[in-house]
């Protein structure tokens, strides 16, 4: 290969526009390269190093041959600045789910962009868009939308299994929040399954942090005699702060509600007696309830937990 396409290809990572390759040298040394088998050309007007082709079969288009990676920096160059990583591909630069081997790279435009989308690449026109906050943000170097309208997004792109979980996980990582994923989902009013987000988003802003915590709220803790418990609040006792799964603030009853993995390792069952034991200087009893016993016999957790509370309200 040329030395000056070589080292361009060098400074960038093995990505090069054609603009920038017709400045340090002529057509015909593209072409050259081209038909000799060592650039490869991604999209219109986007050149690679072949010697980065991972998969050599040729049902696959040429972008899905190489890394991911490779491929994202090639979808944005071929937009020339005018898009941002949306959906599947931008949920993998957040870091929350890897794109599975066939899944496209996913780009957004505003309404009046030309761009068309290419085998691999799927683009998406959106009224009001533009590649800077609120709609975009950059993360490791690159334009992505930004993370609560990337996961309203993807939901009906994703395993059913899959959703719930995302979600959870995000705000559970505070990366967003409850009511930030309420305002994005406003944004899309048409799409698959959004009844069932809009019940999820309504649980997790009601403070279920765990698709046990969900379970419990639509099977067990809520209706006919049960408070309104505080999920998630923040106790201090002392210098320490801890926060309650399911607090009965009148009874001081806290309800904590252990993961089917909960108390393998015996260290955490001994954090756990501490922190009850701490929670009972002053006052709070904390009362825990398996994955096990929780889903096996809802009628049963039910009914013990409205009798503890009503002995709680009794003895207060």
């Amino acid at each position: 290969m040329d030395p000056r396409l070589r080292a361009l290809l060098l400074r960038d990572n093995g990505l090069v526009t054609r603009g920038d390759l017709t400045r340090v040298a002529p057509a015909w040394t593209i072409q050259t390269a081209w038909r000799a088998g060592r650039l490869v050309r991604l999209l219109p007007g986007i050149y690679g190093d072949a010697a980065l082709i991972r998969d050599a079969s040729a049902d696959l288009p040429i972008l899905a041959r190489v890394e991911p990676e490779l491929a994202r920096r090639a979808a944005l160059a071929y937009a020339g600045g005018h898009a941002a990583l949306s959906r599947l591909t931008a949920l993998e630069v957040w870091g929350l789910r890897r794109q599975l081997p066939g899944e496209r790279v996913y780009l957004d435009l505003p309404s009046r962009s030309g761009l068309r989308a290419r085998p691999h690449l799927v683009v998406r026109r959106r009224a009001g868009f533009a590649v800077a906050p609120p709609q975009a943000v950059m993360r490791g170097g690159l334009p992505v939308t930004r993370l609560d309208r990337t996961l309203v997004d993807c939901w009906p792109l994703l395993p059913p299994v899959d959703r719930s979980g995302l979600l959870i996980r995000a705000v559970n990582d505070r990366l967003t929040t409850p009511q930030r994923l309420v305002a994005a989902l406003a944004e899309v009013p048409r799409m698959t399954d959004r009844s069932v987000l809009r019940g999820l988003l309504d649980r997790l802003a009601a403070g279920c942090r765990s698709p046990l915590e969900i379970w419990g709220h639509d099977h067990v803790f809520t209706g006919p005699g049960m408070p309104t418990f505080t999920r998630q609040a923040r106790v201090q006792v002392g210098a320490r702060t801890t926060y309650l799964d399911m607090f009965a603030e009148a009874e001081r009853v806290d309800i904590e509600l252990d993961g089917a993995t909960s108390h393998g390792d015996p260290t955490e069952r001994e954090i756990d007696l501490r922190r009850d034991a701490l929670l009972a200087t002053i006052g709070i009893l904390v009362v825990r309830f398996t994955h096990r016993r929780l889903t096996a016999h809802p009628a049963q957790v039910r009914q013990e937990t409205l009798t503890i509370l009503a002995a709680r309200r009794r003895w207060s």
